[in-house]
């Protein structure tokens, strides 16, 4: 086993480039791709001009609408190329949504178009409502009941507004830069005399159509033709067949200062500017899914995923753009002023099928873009626990092991990893039997304990047939293609000689699925060494090729349908999760929800599983990245997404890991991970009092879990992130908008990671007139209207962790070995009064791992603590909140048929309150009753209350067993 390991080591070492750290020159930059520098010449020409007009024009003659007045359709003309025709289409959504599209009509070949077809959960309903008004050299689209939203295309040149209370919200092509490179057939120039009196001859196999004259282009174009038919980098040639093909459009935000999304980068979430005076960055962010070893902790250099999602926002709104294009993506950002925004987007292949996304909201933001591209989906809710990951462990006796060092050291774990050397030569699901003789029957050990497993499964499939899973793939003729269309393409990655399943042919999906069957045809391979407590990891879909241009796949390659690689980079990776993600669905009857982990994503990603933020590195500048990374990611939809605890690459010291595991179990996917190379770092194996930090943190997690589960409810219906940045739940105030090192877990939770060494006190921002409960002490620490620096514990031991004034948390304190063995554990509510007496909350609970909430197997319940000073009282209720909202209780689905007796809550009829605790009461109780007038057990201990200026220690009334269960409907009356 060891001697296999070190040739795979070493094997990576050598073919791998960007092994050992970041090498920028493996990768390009705007200046080395062909497209991009096109398109920022374009900008610096228009930057540079005295006059400068965009050549697209609308012709008014061709207007078209369709029957129901949803969208209007045009013709578009290019004055430098007048044979040429686009056409533009607008289309008006049900919830104000406006879709602009722009394709080339009858060119030579046909652009890639499907993108939407990948994203979208479905065709968006078009408004029934909207009206259009033709003026002299325009046409506006009123949108909404009253009219305040409106879409305004002007004709020449042609320019796009979304325009909200004659506000301009969003505006296309408002500087010119609109460019669409149609398909064209490669041209010489006119042959001139030789010395010789004769001709030049063409270079055989080269088209030979000569150039003619018309109208002038370079103003607009540039000089010459830049990498129009070829491209190199480094070793590599891009044989570009189709010529040029690219598209540019400046989409800006003239009412907007702030703009976020477009992961993934590792950068701040307000995004920094990339051009215009004394920019951050001196390249555009870039979207183009790459395998990127220890990447920067401030760049905007593209990494494992892209979402071209980009929200604006300011005091007055929230709004946003979706780019819907799979190809690679270059985005410039300017800021001209403190209130506006300029952005430039350049794009290698694809039409303009871009929508804007009116808010004026970020709820409302995040509701527009789930019913386009699908809500997160409700994950299993043991996947919220803790996952213990390494490559690799190296057998099984390794694996039954580490459990069983976590349950000597009482530290609670719900999911072990398998990395790449379980399998055999890397022959993906083949176990390597000398390692791991006995899998299913390791597996059902880890499984005893109510824990799962999860193992890696990578998108390249070793080139030999003895390897089933490849051989039927090759006998399918489901992989992918080199730029010849012939047979199959080959590159290098841990299997050594590699090819790569294409998921956009649909023959490869019903195939792939069969593979995860435990029980399937006994003439077909399948997975029968396998158990439904396995899960899947896919990693390296970029696709990472280690012999491959920017460590990926030939932009010629060519995929189902013609199309070629370049056209759907970015979406690539997506479709392995969702086709994995299928398979597991269909392994078990009953189905039980997947779980599948991503590192590659695109728009629409967030519906079939988590994603994390790749190979980071166990320092704490990327510690400290990691946080507005996983928040930048939460905006764009992959809300279930985390940074590997520790870093992937070295050996953090103990201080350092202590506050990465702070860091972890407030993100949504909490694993700890490590590269082959570090030292063994599972928790257990730290020294005291470090390794008794991290058991109390662990807990924690696994006590707040109903926190993250209520709160994956919430964005499994509405699109709103787990964790929300302080842009997101305050809105107006303009001090938040820039912070990203806090942020908000659900409605309840503020928490800012400590991510530096050597700190004992840190500063919390607190951006509205609220009061905040620290979560440990109960500390009282009250904002303002203007913002205000409140200054908090945060030695080793602890970590800032508010709770927000109005809120209600249910917990259980109870933490076990792995949360399946919690079910039936009693619940503790803490209310934190806000500071006008008042406090509310919900809890969240299903089976947890199938599918039963969807026909209303389900509890959710609604808790709210109230003064009433004319009864000189405060009264404590739990509801059911499912009716009056059975069609948001649960995605997807409308419980019309809701049973509050429903089968779940029967199985949890019993499960009781233990404890409420009740901060911040104004008063010293006379006595605390049931709602049938019973005296309970309570205790009180004076401080102070939620009103008024004073800090210090809350009051705290502490109710003990009182008898209420979780799902019943009961009051409880606390007197003055």
């Amino acid at each position: 086993m060891l001697a296999s390991t070190l040739r795979h080591v070493f094997l990576a070492l050598c073919i791998l480039p960007g092994a050992i750290s970041f090498k920028p020159h493996d990768f390009k930059t705007c200046s080395q791709s062909g497209f991009c520098r096109r398109g920022r010449g374009l900008a610096e020409r228009a930057q540079a001009a005295d006059k400068w007009v965009s050549p697209y024009s609308v012709d008014s003659g061709s207007l078209v609408f369709s029957p129901g007045k949803d969208s209007v359709k045009a013709t578009v003309k290019s004055s430098l190329y007048p044979h040429i025709n686009f056409e533009l289409e607008l289309r008006v959504h049900e919830d104000g949504v406006v879709r602009v599209r722009m394709d080339e009509v009858n060119g030579l070949r046909k652009r890639y178009d499907e993108a939407a077809s990948w994203s979208l959960v479905g065709e968006p309903k078009l408004s029934k409502t909207v009206q259009w008004v033709h003026e002299k050299g325009q046409i506006r689209g009123l949108i909404g009941e009253i009219k305040d939203l409106e879409a305004l295309i002007s004709f020449s040149p042609l320019r796009v507004a979304l325009i909200r209370n004659g506000r301009e919200e969003v505006v296309l092509n408002g500087q010119g830069l609109l460019h669409m490179e149609h398909f064209r057939q490669k041209t010489f120039p006119v042959a001139e005399e030789t010395e010789s009196g004769e001709d030049a001859e063409p270079i055989a196999g080269d088209q030979t159509v000569l150039a003619a004259a018309g109208p002038d282009t370079r103003w607009f174009e540039g000089e010459r033709e830049d990498a129009y038919w070829e491209e190199q980098f480094g070793s590599w040639t891009d044989s570009k067949p189709k010529g040029p093909e690219s598209f540019s459009i400046d989409i800006n935000f003239p009412s907007h200062g702030h703009v976020y999304g477009i992961p993934q980068h590792a950068t701040r979430l307000a995004l920094p500017s990339t051009a215009g005076e004394e920019p951050t960055y001196s390249d555009p962010y870039r979207l183009f899914n790459a395998d990127v070893f220890e990447y920067l902790a401030s760049s905007p250099v593209s990494l494992y995923g892209s979402i071209p999602l980009m929200h604006a926002h300011s005091a007055e709104s929230t709004i946003a753009v979706l780019n819907l294009v799979g190809s690679e993506t270059w985005i410039d950002i300017q800021y001209p002023s403190e209130s506006s925004t300029n952005t430039h987007w350049i794009s290698e292949s694809g039409i303009i099928d871009i929508f804007l996304l009116p808010g004026p909201t970020a709820s409302d933001v995040f509701q527009q873009y789930a019913r386009l591209t699908g809500t997160p989906a409700l994950p299993a809710e043991w996947s919220l626990g803790y996952h213990q990951c390494r490559w690799n462990y190296v057998d099984s006796n390794d694996v039954r092991d580490v459990q069983k060092r976590f349950d000597e050291e009482d530290m609670p774990l719900e999911v072990l990893w398998l990395d790449i050397e379980y399998s055999k030569d890397h022959k993906y699901f083949i176990w390597d039997e000398k390692s791991f003789p006995d899998p299913v029957e390791m597996v059902q050990d880890v499984e005893a304990i109510g824990r799962k497993m999860v193992v890696i499964v990578d998108p390249h499939l070793k080139r030999t047939n003895d390897y089933p899973v490849y051989k039927k793939a090759s006998e399918l003729q489901v992989l992918v293609k080199p730029a010849s269309g012939e047979g199959e393409y080959e590159g290098w990655c841990w299997s050594g000689s590699s090819s790569w399943v294409d998921f956009f042919n649909p023959a490869s999906w019903p195939w792939w699925q069969s593979l995860f069957k435990i029980e399937g045809d006994s003439d077909e391979w399948h997975w029968s060494k396998s158990t439904e407590g396995v899960f899947i990891w896919n990693d390296m879909n970029e696709p990472s090729v280690f012999n491959g241009p920017e460590i990926s796949m030939p932009r010629d390659n060519i995929h189902y349908g013609g199309w070629e690689h370049r056209d759907v980079h970015n979406i690539n990776g997506m479709l392995f999760q969702n086709q994995t993600s299928k398979a597991l669905l269909a392994r078990s009857t009953p189905a039980k929800r997947p779980f599948v982990l991503t590192r590659s994503f695109f728009a629409g990603s967030q519906r079939f599983g988590a994603m994390w933020t790749g190979d980071n590195m166990g320092t704490w500048e990327h510690m400290a990245i990691g946080v507005p990374m996983v928040l930048s990611n939460g905006i764009a939809g992959m809300t279930f997404s985390g940074a590997d605890v520790g870093g992937f690459f070295g050996n953090p010291d103990p201080e350092m890991l202590v506050r990465w595991y702070q860091v972890g179990i407030f993100a949504p996917f909490f694993r700890a991970h490590a590269h082959i190379d570090t030292k063994r770092r599972e928790p257990y194996l730290l020294e005291e009092p470090h390794k008794s930090i991290v058991r109390k943190f662990l807990k924690l997690r696994y006590a707040m879990l109903p926190v993250w589960y209520t709160a994956f409810r919430e964005a499994s219906v509405t699109g709103v992130p787990i964790l929300r940045p302080q842009y997101v739940v305050l809105p107006k105030d303009k001090n938040g908008f820039a912070i990203d090192d806090q942020y908000y877990i659900g409605k309840g939770l503020l928490v800012k990671p400590v991510v530096a060494p050597g700190v004992s006190q840190i500063s919390v921002y607190l951006g509205e007139d609220q009061v905040y409960y620290n979560y440990f002490d109960h500390q009282v620490y009250r904002g303002s209207a203007h913002g205000s620096n409140v200054s908090v514990p945060a030695a080793l031991d602890q970590i800032p962790l508010l709770r927000r004034g109005g809120s209600i948390i249910a917990t259980k304190e109870r933490p076990r070995r792995s949360s399946p063995l919690m079910k039936n554990d009693p619940f503790t509510l803490t209310i934190a009064l806000s500071n006008t007496g008042y406090a509310e909350g919900e809890l969240y609970l299903d089976a947890g791992d199938d599918f039963s909430y969807q026909s209303g197997e389900i509890v959710w319940r609604r808790f709210t603590a109230e003064v009433f000073k004319s009864a000189k009282a405060l009264s404590i209720r739990n509801a059911d909140m499912v009716p009056g909202h059975q069609n948001d209780a649960v995605d997807g689905v409308s419980l019309t048929n809701y049973d509050r007796e429903n089968a779940f809550a029967r199985s949890i009829k019993d499960v009781r309150v233990e404890r409420i605790a009740l901060l911040g009461l104004p008063w010293k109780p006379k006595g605390v009753k049931s709602q049938a007038g019973v005296e309970l057990d309570w205790t009180y201990a004076a401080g102070v209350a939620s009103t008024g200026t004073k800090e210090g220690t809350a009051s705290v009334l502490v109710i003990k067993n009182p008898p209420v269960t979780i799902t019943g409907t009961w009051a409880i009356t606390i007197q003055e």
